[in-house]
């Protein structure tokens, strides 16, 4: 059955599209994201969900959509969009961070020149038939100093327009490397050194905790005397109250603020002062970014639903369309080794420790890592995915260990998973042969070569004969066929294991007639899901 997306904000019939030519079902509805109600009655039909600013995704809209599976923002802000619920139902989150890259950039520098030349107050003075020129006396771009806080995709567009007006370039960002910058043409600096060098500030970074009011009182007291401040990004990167009253002391010479910390703005302490340019958070409105990141979410959510390609997710790792295809029986042995020491256990889980050796030590181990994590939990939450497992177990306070070797021994390549509880570790090791099949090779330290099958049984016992007659009788005896039978054992005399693949469920009556037997120290029905 083709996947089926609803788009309940406008999106161009392009994007729309898009959808189509993929094989995506999809329902446009551009009105829909502002009826409540009505979203809520149908949003349990579709399997994805695209969106721009006016649909509001919260924990209540989440719990009526068993079936979602990703939500795409056409566009860089989620703040519609409850992330942390999305990640719990197991629903991935895409935004297209690079779509309106250019136009807001742009933006950035339009608001500069605007605020270094006093245009829109010249204007409206203009407009109202007077003719002061001495009143609107500005500053030239050209061999100025800026400071770009945050040189990614949009702040990096910056520094290189600005590069291009001959200003100086200053880039705060502690992601930014020294080759990297070298590369830019900036200089890279701390914060304190660029309030005080810069002419112009520019903000390009996301609102957290850390970047929370990063220009507040104390930071902008810090500035060069006569600054002037763009915010192009995201309101409550600056303090707007401590702006206004820099303003007014002339400690800052000018703004210019397409964000607000509460939006729509209709007031602001920014508001009516002189030499502040204000704009209604246009950043990203022109029509060629909004059709950008239209094609781009069709695009991205398609690639998900139709081939598993993760592309700029806010809550699960990226993996391409190429690295989907490498990797999808890794991913999948993963989640069978998650799946096995899963449901071994019945107590609570302490830790998580995974060992890649070889070439699957470079493949996208975060993603790996969630489908090992995913394997563990669905043995007591059958609805927990690679989204939400990860989420689940930070809950949980599990600690998550990863260890990458080169290749050690017989194979090219294996996944080992040790899960760590209060009494015991329990680990087990796999690998992919080159038929794409994944294989357990490894338990309890024990060597084995075991086909996994959608239906299982895991028995412990002494190495003592007989074990095999009393297997194959008893499971004869009520008709359960065996597809695979692998042995194992530590040593002559000592502990042994056996997997058996079935044909279907071990019937509780077989697994209490081989535990009457007194020869197994464990008889361990195991189900496995996607074989």
């Amino acid at each position: 059955m083709a996947p089926r997306v609803l788009v309940s904000d406008e999106l161009s019939e392009t994007a729309v599209q898009i959808f189509r030519d993929r094989g995506v079902e999809v329902d446009y509805m551009p009105k829909l994201g502002k009826d409540k109600e009505k979203l809520a009655e149908i949003i349990g039909q579709y399997d994805g969900l695209a969106i721009r600013s006016a649909t509001k995704v919260t924990d209540k809209l989440l719990a009526l959509a068993p079936n979602l599976k990703v939500i795409g923002r056409a566009g860089i802000g989620v703040d519609n969009v409850d992330i942390p619920a999305a990640s719990r139902n197991g629903v991935i989150v895409m935004n297209t961070p690079f779509g309106n890259s250019i136009t807001t950039a742009e933006h950035a520098i339009a608001m500069m020149f605007a605020v270094a030349r006093q245009l829109p107050e010249a204007s409206v003075s203009t407009h109202s038939g007077k003719w002061e020129k001495s009143r609107f006396m500005g500053v030239e771009l050209y061999n100025k100093t800026l400071g770009v806080i945050g040189a990614g995709n949009i702040g990096g567009i910056v520094c290189d327009r600005a590069l291009g007006l001959h200003m100086k370039v200053l880039a705060y960002d502690p992601f930014l490397s020294e080759e990297r910058a070298k590369t830019m043409g900036v200089t890279k600096v701390e914060l304190d050194d660029l309030l005080a060098r810069a002419d112009f500030i520019t903000l390009h970074v996301p609102l957290t905790d850390k970047t929370r009011s990063i220009l507040n009182a104390e930071a902008l007291a810090k500035t060069k005397k006569g600054v002037r401040i763009i915010n192009c990004a995201r309101g409550g990167l600056v303090d707007e109250a401590a702006l206004a009253e820099a303003l007014k002391s002339g400690q800052v010479a000018g703004a210019a603020f397409d964000v607000f910390e509460v939006e729509p703005a209709t007031e602001s302490p920014l508001f009516g002062l002189p030499n502040v340019v204000v704009t209604p958070h246009l950043g990203a409105s022109t029509t060629e970014a909004q059709e950008n990141v239209a094609l781009q979410v069709a695009e991205q959510m398609s690639d998900y639903l139709l081939t598993g390609a993760v592309q700029n997710a806010l809550n699960m790792p990226s993996v391409t369309a190429e690295e989907a295809a490498v990797m999808g029986p890794w991913v999948k042995l993963a989640g069978h080794l998650g799946a096995f020491v899963g449901q071994m256990t019945d107590e609570p889980i302490k830790a998580i420790n995974i060992l890649y050796d070889g070439h699957v030590a470079e493949m996208n181990l975060a993603a790996l890592n969630c489908a090992a994590i995913a394997g563990i939990m669905r043995a007591t939450n059958p609805a927990v995915n690679m989204v939400s497992a990860p989420v689940i177990a930070k809950e949980r306070g599990i600690q998550i260990s990863t260890t990458q070797q080169e290749k050690s021994g017989a194979f090219d390549a294996y996944i080992k998973l040790t899960m760590v509880t209060e009494t015991r570790e329990r680990s087990i090791g796999g690998t992919v042969f080159s038929d794409g099949k994944p294989r357990f090779i490894q338990v309890k330290g024990i060597n084995i070569d075991a086909e996994v099958g959608r239906h299982m049984l895991y028995t412990t016992n002494k190495d003592v004969p007989g074990i095999i007659g009393t297997l194959g009788g008893t499971l004869g005896k009520h008709g359960v066929n065996i597809a695979n039978f692998t042995l194992g054992r530590a040593a002559a005399g000592e502990d042994a294991i056996a997997i058996l693949y079935l044909d279907e469920p071990l019937p509780e009556a077989v697994k209490a007639d081989l535990e009457a037997t007194g020869l197994f120290q464990q008889v361990k029905p195991l189900e496995f899901e996607g074989v």
